[in-house]
């Protein structure tokens, strides 16, 4: 039954009063119309009355009657369950019979108001509106239609339940139809609804894949650059839903892909450079698609590397110099500690840096193009090479400059076949870094750290020193982005030329320590990056007075400078960890301030975890971003410093500290909390041991693999506890070995988290042999196989000795493994004498398990000074 309801004339002139004067750009006008309409939504009626002026005063302005809708909207959203039965049905209606208005802005309000009434409940609270709109878009009348269309589209892309939006797949059908239909919105409209099917996997929408694949098919020629963009949009999520599908179509749709990636639109462009990005990540699927459209596709993919209007706008492409241009603070985008990880990360690529702008056709492109690399490697090169030779020569420096980031994407892929080119390249770009644009300036850097290894191991005179002197120039560029860029790549430069760099200490040094004067607040942060990545690469070389001199009067001044609450501090202790760890006894006259200040931070955030778990509405989550930096500072004091601060260590409150963040709910706390523990373990034990009851359980239950660097740091620190308490070991042994042997077994557990697993379990072999061979039938080949591959040191010789000894114990645990075993042995490239001893004593133990020619063969496949032991000693 329609609801019988008329508004007063009183009531209707004060609200759109309050309306027209809510439009006023005077402050007070706004705040006094503010409270006014709060005061009218106590009265039941007062949605009625803006759904009125919505949908019946067609004599009244767009911006008023809009305005309305919105207001009435935001209520909705709000306070929707507390209207009245009767005030619910009657704004339903008035959306119904209003959603063919004449004009597009009340029709779009209106489609939003439907679909905000439409979340608060579920579609089956409005049992109208489905009948309605199915009717609605067979109407003769354009304004209905498309009001149907645009409403069907929100609901279509915001109801939240997944069964409201199968009620919605009855739609189907009839949006097909409508591809064809005169009015371009409506064309595009339709699209985008069966995209947002598409995004869920609708059921309904599989069903009609192949129709729907061809009705796109049809609108290949359409201008409208909203139906370009609806079907752009829907190529790429077929090809997330169903490759498949779009296989018997795939020549037509490279052609129009093609075609749309020189869009006027920037949009239909971005939607075009991810077809082709997820299009070649399928990698061998690919490769028949695509393979004959390279010599187009790539020419492409270079064209849209270039930095649009939009970008240079943005980048401030034209401003060459402005490194004395404080930075906004919306310029300093929010950094995240990487904390302290026992295992290696895989660097991702970016195509130049990740902070200016969001992810947009250029970088997209370059993405691209790194995939397409890596799928083709070097049978991209007779095209692209001409393709990016052109560019480089070419006066406009945005075409140069894509060309130089063209470089550097295809460095991974097909750096064999580029190494011919290198020779001319390499100079060429070591001169880039002097252009008059400071984007060329910025590109460069990144494309020659691309090339890094390569430059490295050629002679230093030739391209080392060369790139070394224009890269610690353009760290003190006048351009703050160029800054950046010279900064990021010199880090990767430290990384690769690690001690060949111990020479040029002097001058990098200086450059370094002059930018700290240079540097505006964003790229100070990237600077401590950059000297913390130098003290890694060149370790105790640093630990020189002239150096230490140099270096960190203008570190602790910043350090003094910052406020415990400032996150300015997570680079600056992360700086200060690595240059700990390198200088060892060097950092000692700044440690105690430094491992004071840890203590705090970490003693603050987890105060400040207390207050917010006991009363979360008065106080605000800690940031436990500084306990993990500080916990982290405090691994590298120790393991640089070991017990040159006794003192500290044994007068601090460390290790109850430690017992709670070791049991925080956050992972990166609990890894951090970890790498501490086996650095005191290894350097000050006598403090760790009256707690070790209490840790090992704690160990124990973060076993799990799913936390790859939490896992791998406990399982670390077990194999370290586990060598300090020596046959005092045997009551923990139940709680962690099971653990450990699953890990071991585990199919793609990463390589670095094996390698611990081997190591800790051999070091519990090595404390407790009878414990643990009992159950080396079930991990032996395991961990003969992730053994191989590490290098020989003190870790591997003690997890080696636990292995012979309950090979010993065990000895037929490993018949059916021998193979393996031996291979393990080969690993080795020279173990001590008595561990040499140790291991032909096995492989004795074994000659009378295999054939003297399998003997022979596998004695022939050990080690040189195997076989002189074994000669020598047992006469074979």
């Amino acid at each position: 039954m329609k609801t019988d309801w008329q508004p007063q004339e009183d009531g209707l002139r004060q609200i759109l009063q309050l309306l027209k004067q809510s439009q006023s750009p005077d402050t007070n006008t706004q705040r006094f119309v503010h409270s006014k309409l709060e005061e009218l939504n106590s009265s039941p009626e007062f949605n009625n009355y803006l759904v009125f002026v919505l949908s019946k005063m067609t004599t009244e302005d767009e911006p008023t009657r809009t305005l309305s809708g919105l207001i009435l909207k935001n209520n909705v959203r709000t306070r929707f369950h507390q209207f009245q039965p009767q005030v619910c049905n009657f704004i339903k209606e008035e959306c119904l019979t209003s959603i063919g208005d004449s004009s597009p802005l009340i029709r779009a309000t209106v489609g939003i108001l439907i679909t905000t009434i439409a979340t608060k409940g579920n579609l089956d609270d409005w049992p109208e509106l489905l009948p309605t709109l199915l009717q609605g878009i067979e109407s003769n009348d354009n304004n209905v239609c498309e009001g149907v269309f645009g409403a069907l589209q929100k609901l279509c892309e915001d109801v939240p339940e997944y069964n409201d939006l199968e009620k919605l797949s009855v739609f189907i059908p009839k949006l097909l139809v409508y591809f064809q239909h005169a009015n371009p919105k409506v064309r595009s409209l339709a699209i985008s609804c069966i995209n947002s099917f598409l995004m869920v996997r609708i059921p309904a929408i599989i069903v009609h894949l192949d129709e729907f694949v061809f009705g796109l098919q049809c609108l290949q020629n359409d201008t409208d650059v909203s139906v370009r963009k609806s079907i752009c949009r829907a190529m790429n999520l077929l090809l997330e839903v169903s490759s498949e599908s779009l296989y018997p179509y795939m020549n037509q749709i490279i052609e129009y892909m093609l075609q749309r990636s020189f869009d006027i639109d920037e949009q239909i462009v971005f939607d075009s450079c991810e077809f082709w990005l997820s299009m070649i990540e399928r990698g061998n699927i690919s490769r028949n698609i695509i393979g004959p459209y390279l010599d187009r596709i790539i020419p492409t993919l270079i064209h849209c590397m270039r930095y649009s209007d939009v970008d240079i706008i943005i980048l401030k492409g034209d401003v060459e110099e402005d490194s004395t241009v404080p930075d906004r603070d919306e310029d300093i985008r929010p950094r995240f500690h990487k904390p302290k990880r026992i295992d290696n990360e895989i660097d991702t690529i970016d195509d130049d840096d990740n902070s200016y702008t969001e992810w947009n056709s250029r970088k997209c492109s370059a993405a691209a193009l790194d995939s397409l690399s890596i799928v083709f490697g070097n049978e991209i090169l007779p095209i692209l090479l001409p393709v990016v030779n052109n560019a480089l020569h070419n006066e406009d420096w945005i075409i140069k400059e894509s060309g130089i980031l063209a470089l550097g994407a295809i460095a991974d892929g097909c750096m064999h076949g580029m190494i011919t080119h290198l020779t001319e390249l390499i100079p060429y770009l070591i001169q880039c870094l002097n252009d008059r644009k400071a984007l060329v300036r910025a590109i460069t850097c990144w494309t020659l750290s691309r090339y890094t290894h390569w430059i490295i191991s050629q002679p230093h005179e030739i391209y080392f020193q060369p790139l070394l002197t224009v890269l610690l120039q353009r760290i003190l560029d006048s351009n703050k982005r160029v800054q950046e860029a010279a900064c990021s790549s010199f880090a990767t430069f430290e990384e690769e030329a690690c001690t060949e760099l111990v020479p040029y200490l002097d001058v990098i040094l200086e450059t370094l320590v002059f930018a700290f004067s240079k540097y505006q607040h964003r790229n100070l942060l990237i600077l401590y990056d950059a000297i913390g990545t130098l003290a890694d690469s060149v370790g105790n070389y640093l630990n020189n007075p002239k150096y230490i001199n140099k270096l960190m009067p203008p570190l602790i001044a910043k350090w003094n400078l910052l406020h415990d609450e400032d996150k300015d501090l997570f680079p600056l202790l992360e700086c200060l960890s690595s240059i700990a760890t390198a200088l060892k006894h060097g950092f000692l006259p700044y440690v105690e301030p430094v491992f004071r200040r840890c203590g705090s931070l970490i003693e603050q955030t987890l105060n400040q975890s207390i207050a917010y778990s006991q009363h979360p509405d008065t106080f605000d989550p800690p940031d436990k971003d500084f306990m993990i930096v500080a916990l982290d500072l405090l691994s590298g004091l120790i393991e640089g410093l070991n017990t040159q601060i006794d003192e500290l260590v044994s007068h601090s409150n460390m290790m109850p500290l430690l017992y709670s963040c070791m049991q925080d709910s956050m992972a990166e706390v609990r890894q951090s909390s970890f790498a501490l523990l086996g650095d005191l373990t290894k350097a000050y034990f006598p403090i760790v041991h009256p707690f070790i009851g209490d840790l090992m359980p704690i160990l124990g239950q973060n076993l799990k693999p799913e936390y790859i660097s939490v896992c791998n740091n406990a399982t670390w620190a077990i194999g370290e506890i586990s060598m300090k308490l020596g046959a005092d070991m045997k009551p923990y042994i139940p709680m962690v070995l099971s653990q450990l042997i699953e890990i071991i077994n585990r199919p793609h557990t990463p390589k670095t988290l094996l390698e611990n697993t081997a190591i800790t379990i051999g070091r519990l072999g090595f404390v407790c042999p009878y414990e643990v061979a009992s159950h080396l039938q079930q991990f032996v080949r395991c961990w003969c196989t992730s053994l191989r591959h590490i290098r020989d040191n003190q870790e591997k010789d003690s997890a080696f000795r636990g292995m012979c000894q309950m090979i010993e114990i065990n000895s037929n645990a490993i018949v059916n493994d021998f193979a393996y075993f031996c291979d393990a042995v080969a690993s080795w490239t020279n173990p001590p004498n008595d561990l040499r001893q140790m291991i032909c004593k096995i492989l004795i133990g074994y000659k009378d398990h295999l054939s003297p020619e399998a003997w022979m063969a596998f004695v022939e496949q050990l080690p040189a000074y195997v076989i002189h032991q074994l000669t020598t000693l047992y006469g074979i």
